[in-house]
C-alpha cells in the first residue's frame, strides 16, 4: 500500500515515506430531528456530507530500510504540504490498494518534532468537489 498527494493533475506528487498504520475516514450524514407535539421526536435523512480523512505517521530525517520514497527529508515534506495550504490548492489524494482516490483540501496539519529529529504528523483532508 503506498499513500500519494498531488497537486496540479500531478504536476507536483508527494508519496508520503512511511504508510500510516491506520487510516480514519468520516462519512457524516446531515439528518435532522424535529419535535412535534403528538409524535415526540422525528428524525429525518438528509443528504450525506463531505467525506474526511486523517493519516498520522512521520517524515524522517534518515534513511530507514521500510521507507516507500526517499525523494525527500524531514522538513521538505512540511514545507511541500505548507506551501499547498498558502495556495489554496486542492490536493488529489489516493491510496494504493484501497478505493481511496478523491479531491481534498487540508482541514488541519499539525506536526511535532521528536527527539530523534523526525517529524510526527496528523494531516486532516477533506473531501473537496471540483465544480
Amino acid at each position: 500500500m503506498d499513500v500519494f498527494l498531488s497537486t496540479n493533475n500531478r504536476q507536483q506528487v508527494l508519496q508520503l515515506p512511511v504508510v500510516p498504520a491506520e487510516f480514519t475516514v468520516t462519512k457524516p450524514q446531515k439528518n435532522e430531528v424535529f419535535e412535534t407535539v403528538t409524535q415526540g421526536d422525528l428524525k429525518l435523512i438528509g443528504s450525506p456530507g463531505l467525506k474526511g480523512i486523517a493519516i498520522s505517521s512521520f517524515f524522517p530525517i534518515r534513511d530507514y530500510p521500510f521507507l516507500r520514497d526517499r525523494t525527500y527529508k524531514g522538513f521538505e515534506y512540511v514545507y511541500i504540504i505548507d506551501t499547498w495550504i498558502i495556495q489554496k490548492l486542492p490536493i488529489r489524494l489516493i491510496i494504493t490498494e484501497t478505493p481511496i482516490n478523491m479531491a481534498v483540501s487540508v482541514e488541519n496539519f499539525e506536526y511535532t518534532i521528536k527527539k530523534d529529529g523526525d517529524l510526527h504528523y496528523i494531516l486532516e483532508l477533506g473531501e473537496f468537489k471540483l465544480l
